[in-house]
């Protein structure tokens, strides 16, 4: 039977690293007609460049300067001349002339905050049974104290589960610890907003031993048994490089196994020559597709 579909968080850590949404630059120019375009909808960090394309100076004047920063601070434009503002806080800014009059020279900006992404990147994308991973990435906001769930979804599940919270610190960044227990996708959310997948393969762990003289053991550890499997006994052969197979090894049920590990075992005989390099290993097709293909340790006959 397949082991219940856990999943273990062994850790979590918090790295420092800098998140910033990428910024654009909108030009207003000023006409002799007044403001264009009259109306503007930006994000947050965006600049407006205005631009005096008349023949006279005119000033841009913000009804409300909080939240934004011009360049030059008082906005006199000659003709040619060109400032900007760059705005910080989400709101409706107006702004006019004020040495003109009537509704000719009256804009308004909208600043919207942008949508949150968040990026993700797990490290390594292979691992053995037991062993972990570390994801990272950092959030659009850029802030620390934002909270990230973190998305698992382990092979034969049908949907991704909660695994675990972690909050950001400086610059947005975000990482975690994670020890999954056969291939699993992962993937961070921040409120709305999801990351991109990261999967994580996971091989067997093979351990080989010698327990007499031409005598070995086999142990395959996984998130489920691998007992009907087979392994295959190899040896090398150092006149052409290469691994040679010299038996098939048939995996047998244990009672060995801690949870969540499960453990299939074989004990065998070999008359390969002492002092032979000797390994184990399991192919995809008896792995099946929940696993990467298995390697055990390498010891000497």
């Amino acid at each position: 039977m397949r082991a219940l579909p856990l999943l273990c968080v062994a850790s979590l850590a918090l790295v420092v690293s800098g998140a910033t949404a990428v910024a654009k630059t909108v030009t207003v120019s000023i006409t002799k007609n007044g403001y264009v375009p009259k109306t503007l909808s930006i994000a947050v960090e965006d600049t407006v460049t205005f631009t005096n394309g008349d023949t006279v100076a005119h000033q841009v004047s913000f009804k409300s300067t909080t939240g934004l920063t011009c360049t030059p601070t008082l906005l006199v434009l000659q003709p040619a001349a060109s400032g900007s503002c760059v705005f910080h806080s989400a709101g409706s800014y107006s702004y006019s002339d004020p040495n003109t009059k009537g509704n000719t020279f009256r804009g308004s900006i909208t600043v919207a905050t942008p949508p949150d992404s968040l990026t993700f990147a797990a490290k390594p994308l292979l691992l053995t049974f037991g062993a972990k991973a570390v994801g990272s990435g950092t959030v659009s906001t850029a802030k620390a104290g934002e909270t990230v769930d973190v998305l698992a979804q382990q092979c034969g599940a049908t949907a991704a589960q909660k695994l675990t919270t972690v909050q950001t610190t400086t610059g947005g960044a975000y990482s975690v610890s994670v020890q999954p227990l056969m291939n699993t996708v992962y993937t961070t959310q921040l409120r709305k907003a999801v990351s991109v997948a990261s999967t994580v393969r996971v091989r067997p762990l093979i351990k080989l031993a010698r327990v007499a003289a031409h005598k070995y053991t086999l142990r395959v550890s996984g998130g489920e048994s691998f007992a009907g499997k087979y392994a295959s006994f190899q040896r090398y052969n150092a006149t052409t490089k290469r691994w040679a197979a010299v038996k098939l090894i048939a995996l047998k049920a244990s009672k060995t196994g801690v949870a969540p590990a499960v453990v299939a075992v074989a004990t065998f005989r070999s008359t390969v020559k002492t002092g032979l390099r000797i390994r184990a290993t399991m192919a995809q097709a008896q792995v099946g597709t929940c696993y990467a293909a298995g390697l055990s340790n390498t010891i000497r006959a």
